[in-house]
């Protein structure tokens, strides 16, 4: 797929740093409950670490006690990319910026009690935090 940001595999590395580059370019995943913006919970947005593009609104995370900052929905529904993962051995699916095609993380139907049903379970180290002016 042809994304509206595209970058050679050295200006990714270069920009985003060891840690983000694995997890944003080569589908890593930050340790449980290391993430930075695990318990963040102030009003604001999320946005792709790799290109700025939103992606989710603080009113739709929720702890989902899995150890990553969960939400129960994007912000709009062209802002992330769905793709289907069978690397281990089990079938997931992938969420990717639909901007850069950065990996975010994986959403599972287990999101019990939220609206959607979803828990979009992401990698701290995928995303930036903004928040809302006050």
């Amino acid at each position: 797929m042809a994304y509206e940001v595209s970058k050679s595999e050295e200006e990714w590395r270069e920009e985003l740093g060891d840690e983000k580059y694995e997890v944003l370019r080569q589908a890593g995943t930050e340790r449980a409950w290391t993430g930075e913006l695990l318990d963040e919970d102030r009003a604001g947005f999320y946005t792709c670490a790799g290109c700025g593009n939103e992606l989710f609104q603080s009113g739709t995370k929720f702890d989902s006690h899995c150890g990553w900052p969960s939400f129960y929905d994007s912000v709009r529904p062209d802002a992330v990319e769905l793709i289907e993962d069978t690397s281990l051995g089990m079938v997931r699916t992938e969420v990717r910026c639909a901007r850069c095609g950065g990996h975010l993380g994986h959403v599972f139907p287990d999101g019990f009690g939220t609206p959607t049903g979803n828990r979009y379970c992401m990698n701290s180290l995928s995303l930036n935090f903004t928040p809302e002016a006050e």
